[in-house]
């Protein structure tokens, strides 16, 4: 082997082997939207999925049938999120807060109702006894660790009222009078 052919062998190495250094030496970071006190755009968005507000078969209280509501939160992003802090809650105000979950990229964690063992898909409210979310109307307000609403999902009078108020936000006032008897 010449000596320029193996001087060019060790460079490469070298080089290799420093990028390899430069990126398990980078610093890991929380992704929660903000870097040196400028707001950036993250790579992860969480959002709320589906809902089963009305549980399937009768309302008994029994923990099958409170575990039978649930709502799901979806990290639709390439990173992973940590949900520690973070809240869901309903109209009315009862709220479930997450504690210690790490909802990973592409992930759906699914909030049920009543009590069982929280895993990385399922955690549980561990109600015994109260139903959380309204089978006509409601309203899903998932919060992040500063309180700050991420996404919210609504349903029967509450999602009518939620349309209204964003028509008249909007400047449509058309569709404001449309359903009610005077």
């Amino acid at each position: 082997m010449s000596a320029s052919r193996t001087v060019r062998r060790l460079v490469a190495t070298g080089l290799a082997a420093g990028s390899l250094v430069a990126v398990v030496a980078m610093p890991a970071s929380a992704d929660d939207g903000h870097h040196r006190g400028r707001h950036h755009q993250t790579y992860s968005r969480v959002v709320l999925g589906g809902i089963q507000y009305n549980s399937p078969g009768r309302d008994d209280h029994s923990n099958r049938s409170l575990n039978g509501e649930w709502v799901e939160v979806t990290n639709t992003g390439y990173r992973p999120v940590n949900l520690d802090g973070w809240t869901l809650s309903n109209r009315d105000g009862k709220r479930y807060r997450f504690d210690d979950l790490r909802l990973g990229a592409r992930a759906t964690v699914r909030v049920h109702t009543g009590r069982g063992y929280d895993t990385r898909a399922h955690v549980y409210q561990d109600r015994r006894t109260d139903y959380v979310w309204g089978n006509y109307s409601d309203r899903a307000t998932l919060r992040d660790n500063h309180g700050r609403t991420v996404d919210t999902k609504s349903w029967g009078r509450d999602h009518d009222r939620d349309h209204r108020d964003r028509d008249h936000r909007d400047g449509d006032h058309r569709n404001n009078d449309r359903g009610h008897r005077r």
